[in-house]
């Protein structure tokens, strides 16, 4: 899995994600929930995951499903 996060001017953080390892699918995904790209990217759901059956489904993405996502630590901006 790959994980993007953008931060806006405003300190906002905003997430992204591929589990087909696509840096700019998790990037768009992530400048969209930001915010700073209107179009929301489709994804191709590959593991039936429940980030991937949110995100489809149009709903909120449940990142805390990922116990290890929670600990990760980012480089500061």
């Amino acid at each position: 899995m790959l994980v993007s996060r953008v931060l806006t001017e405003e300190d906002k953080a905003a997430f992204g994600f591929s589990f087909q390892l696509d840096g700019t699918e998790a990037r768009h995904m992530a400048l969209h929930h930001a915010g700073l790209r209107p179009e929301r990217p489709q994804i191709t759901p590959v593991l039936a995951h429940p980030w991937e059956t949110a995100y489809v489904a149009g709903e909120p993405v449940p990142w805390d499903v990922e116990p290890t996502f929670a600990r990760l630590e980012w480089l500061s901006a």
